[in-house]
């Protein structure tokens, strides 16, 4: 268990060398959005408006802490891997005395980590600027449990991507599905909430990914209750046992393909 941490470590300590990277990037995300805020103040006819049970400024802020995780989720463990498995240097990788898959992920948690906390603060601060602060229904003890179920999306949106590079194996190159996967979280997830879909769409996308890494954790933040977050928590649970499965059973195959075909 040290040794991921140190590779947990090893990965902060690499971000923090391309942070100056990750600060230009704010730029775009600034703008994008600005772009975004001026939408929906296009939508909303006056401040006071509720559509679907959000105000302009509950919208907003939604939008903002929405983006934060899907910003905060690294894409470079992912094309890695896609990489590794295209190229074959993922032979030289599987024997060393520790797991191909949990170093990924432990790469991954270190790079979004810092990702997490940097465009966390910067969204706060377009938020007051652009709709002010909200009134939350937050205590130590809620806010330990919104930081819980936020680790854990972040954790899940990164396993999520491992098993999905790791079809690279069969497919050669799994970008496209990476594609599909993130237009998916942008649009059921970042740009509406749930609330904003039909409602026989709304079981569907409860069911989906996009609950446990994106909804689920910024719903708490906007209207906490401890029954929301025990069926948060409970969902994000059993992603994790399943994708964990999945991730091994996927992984262990490949590994013996591998074999077989000889490196």
């Amino acid at each position: 268990m040290i040794k991921y941490f140190s590779i947990l470590k090893m990965s902060l300590n690499e971000s923090f060398k391309y942070i100056s990277s990750l600060l230009f990037r704010f730029v775009g995300y600034f703008i994008t959005m600005f772009a975004l805020t001026s939408v929906w103040k296009f939508v909303y006819s006056d401040s006071t408006q509720i559509i679907n049970g959000y105000t302009y400024a509950q919208m907003i802020w939604y939008l903002l802490l929405a983006e934060t995780l899907g910003y905060a989720s690294s894409r470079g463990v992912q094309d890695e891997i896609t990489n590794d498995i295209k190229s074959g240097s993922i032979a030289y990788k599987v024997n060393k005395p520790y797991s191909y898959v949990g170093y990924n992920f432990m790469r991954y948690m270190g790079d979004s980590i810092l990702r997490f906390v940097m465009y966390l603060i910067i969204s706060i601060l377009i938020g007051l600027l652009f709709v002010g602060k909200i009134d939350l229904n937050l205590n130590l003890l809620s806010i330990l449990c919104v930081l819980l179920v936020t680790i854990f999306a972040i954790s899940l949106s990164g396993l999520i991507k491992i098993l999905i590079s790791l079809s690279s194996f069969w497919v050669e190159d799994s970008t496209p599905f990476h594609w599909v996967y993130s237009k998916l979280l942008l649009i059921f997830g970042i740009f509406f909430p749930i609330e904003m879909f039909p409602k026989l769409m709304q079981p569907i996308i409860k069911a989906s990914p996009v609950f446990v890494v994106l909804y689920g954790p910024v719903k708490l933040i906007l209207s906490f209750t401890y029954s929301f977050f025990l069926k948060v928590l409970l969902v994000q649970f059993i992603y994790l046992i399943i994708i964990l499965l999945l991730t091994t059973l996927i992984y262990k195959k490949g590994v013996k393909k591998l074999n077989v075909n000889g490196g």
